[in-house]
């Protein structure tokens, strides 16, 4: 009987190698704005469509993963939830991507950092306050205030557009932030080349808590991937 002389790799010897691959391939889906418990119930599932489709290593959330409009220092909805019934909705719509995405950078948006603003307000120390994997039961999550991979910056954009940040910088730039916008802009010099995108969001128009945006532009619900280690950046608009 004649003898195989194929090499047979041992399980951990796979696992090294897988992680090679993985290595060597960097797509990033890029998803927008949530604002939970205010998003569209069918955005998460066009998101893990994307991430499938473009063959995606890592997701990064752009910011304002939730809305807390219930403490909002502009005017809130007298018929709106209050506050732990709008949090505990959000913690439970926010697992349903907890749950799709177990490993993520979180973009801390100004949504997300309400709750910290009206503790400084009333002078109550950070000590006293749970971090966001504790309260949002999220804890593989990784919570940032700015991410770079691939020479690409990913913020949630609150000091203006990604097309002036991105030159500000002299940087490839990627935020959320502006609802109404979703494009990438690119801008070539003599010895540079940098793009600036806007990824869009997936928040629910028609919801009580973006009354104040009501008679304004429609949102762009979309997200982005930016492909082969930060050179391609694509936007993404859903059908809707």
């Amino acid at each position: 009987m004649e003898r195989s002389n194929r090499y047979r790799l041992k399980p951990n010897e796979i696992q090294v190698i897988q992680k090679l691959r993985e290595q060597e391939i960097s797509n990033i889906l890029v998803i927008g704005d949530l604002h939970e418990p205010f998003c569209l119930d069918s955005y998460l599932d066009w998101c893990i469509e994307q991430y499938d489709l473009w063959n995606c290593t890592e997701v990064v959330f752009i910011g304002d993963i939730i809305d807390n409009h219930y403490s909002s220092y502009h005017e809130t909805s007298a018929d709106g939830m209050g506050g732990l019934d709008e949090l505990e909705l959000a913690i439970k719509r926010i697992s349903r991507w907890y749950k799709a995405f177990p490993n993520a950078k979180i973009i801390l948006g100004n949504h997300d950092r309400l709750i910290m603003r009206k503790a400084q307000t009333s002078a109550i120390p950070s000590k006293w306050i749970k971090s966001y994997k504790e309260v949002l039961q999220v804890p593989n999550w990784d919570f940032v205030e700015r991410y770079e991979k691939d020479g690409v910056q990913f913020i949630h954009g609150e000091g203006g557009t990604a097309s002036t940040k991105c030159r500000a910088d002299m940087m490839n730039t990627v935020q959320g932030h502006l609802h109404t916008q979703c494009y990438t802009q690119h801008y070539v010099g003599k010895n540079f080349r940098i793009y600036g995108t806007q990824v869009g969001c997936g928040i629910n128009h028609e919801s009580y808590a973006m009354a104040y945006a009501k008679y304004g532009k429609k949102p762009a619900v979309g997200c982005a991937v930016i492909l082969n280690k930060g050179k391609t950046p694509i936007n993404l608009l859903m059908p809707l």
